[in-house]
């Protein structure tokens, strides 16, 4: 250790009480996390890259310091969902401090890790107080049926109104609206089912209506319009 010429003249003065670090709620335990091997727990990260054009959702679940599941989902770039191919293939296996100084590839994933690393170091994981965390595919669970993202997506003009164009429910393939023209309700497709019924042995016509479905006040409507045509 190489010291100033001013602290080698300074005279020692010992270091009252010090309790070490404070313990943070991992899996449903108090911990004082001194080494990468003490953090436990799952959790998410949002991260956004530079030009702010698209967006990465990364969980991860973390046992004795290492990754053990990763979740990668990305939005609005295409160059990010081929990034997060590769980020699929590298974060399981590494500690949580391996992840975040390792190239990620895309700006987003990398910041998303970096959101994620200081939540679950501080003890703000998303299962800081159940016992024993998450079981190792939690990070399915977020998908639900079908294992697809959940996405909204609603595109508008002040001239001609709102587009539903894909919801958690699925693919909205027509907008029922009143005497009005408000929406008052929708049809969907949801392409998860739709796949699903398909590996199961129906014809795809068969798999397509059984994967339809409606949300509000559809019978109410007094006529419908496809959201990406009129």
């Amino acid at each position: 250790m190489i010291y100033t010429k001013k602290v080698e003249d300074m005279c020692k003065v010992h270091q009252d009480v010090h309790h070490g670090a404070a313990p943070i709620p991992e899996e449903a335990k108090w911990v004082q996390a001194k080494e990468v091997k003490d953090i436990s727990g799952f959790t998410h990260g949002i991260g956004w890259c530079a030009p702010q054009q698209g967006c990465c959702k990364l969980s991860l679940n973390v046992k004795d310091g290492i990754i053990q599941e990763a979740l990668v989902e990305t939005l609005g770039c295409s160059g990010m969902t081929q990034s997060a191919a590769m980020a699929g293939e590298i974060l399981p296996g590494l500690t949580v401090l391996e992840a975040l100084n390792t190239d990620l590839v895309c700006d987003a994933i990398n910041t998303a890790m970096r959101e994620l690393f200081l939540q679950i170091v501080y003890g703000r994981s998303q299962s800081a107080f159940s016992e024993d965390g998450l079981a190792i595919g939690a990070g399915l669970e977020d998908l639900g049926k079908g294992f697809r993202s959940q996405i909204g997506t609603i595109y508008s003009t002040l001239d001609k109104g709102p587009r539903y164009l894909e919801m958690t429910d699925g693919y909205i393939t027509e907008l029922g609206l009143d005497k009005d023209d408000n929406i008052i309700g929708y049809k969907f497709v949801n392409f998860g089912k739709m796949e699903d019924f398909i590996k199961a042995g129906d014809d795809v016509n068969t798999a397509y209506e059984k994967a339809k479905g409606q949300y509000g006040r559809v019978d109410d409507a007094v006529k419908f319009i496809d959201p990406r045509k009129e």
